[in-house]
């Protein structure tokens, strides 16, 4: 059975910075794409950052120069290290793994419909 589980979230002061992590079980990080979302209260959900399956590494706008994606495939961990953080950047933090089929666009550019595995989340909230 396959899980994702995120850890990591918090409260932070703008500014500030946290290190998000995506453990998965039953299934492997290696060679799959990888991603984490994002959805505000009253938004939808967004890409924030991911890792396709040719390495291909992408961000939103919102977030390139603060947010690093990277992965562990010893440990089949996935993270999101997130600096200068914004009051807009409070919101449901989620990983999210495995495409099974090719990219509906191009690599590094998947919408949430194209990933299998989704975890529970976990909440980021940056005070001004």
């Amino acid at each position: 059975q396959v899980q994702l589980v995120e850890s990591g979230g918090g409260s932070v002061q703008s500014g500030g910075s946290l290190r998000l992590s995506c453990a998965a079980s039953g299934f492997s990080y290696s060679h799959n794409c990888l991603a984490w979302f994002r959805q505000a209260p009253g938004k939808e959900r967004e890409g924030v950052a991911g890792i396709d399956v040719d390495g291909t590494t992408t961000y939103a706008d919102s977030v390139q120069g603060r947010f690093t994606i990277s992965q562990d495939n010893a440990k089949n961990m996935l993270y999101l290290q997130m600096n200068s953080l914004k009051p807009e950047d409070t919101a449901m933090y989620y990983c999210a793994a495995h495409c099974p089929a090719p990219p509906r666009l191009r690599l590094g550019e998947r919408t949430a419909d194209e990933y299998a595995y989704w975890g529970q989340g976990t909440q980021v909230t940056v005070s001004s």
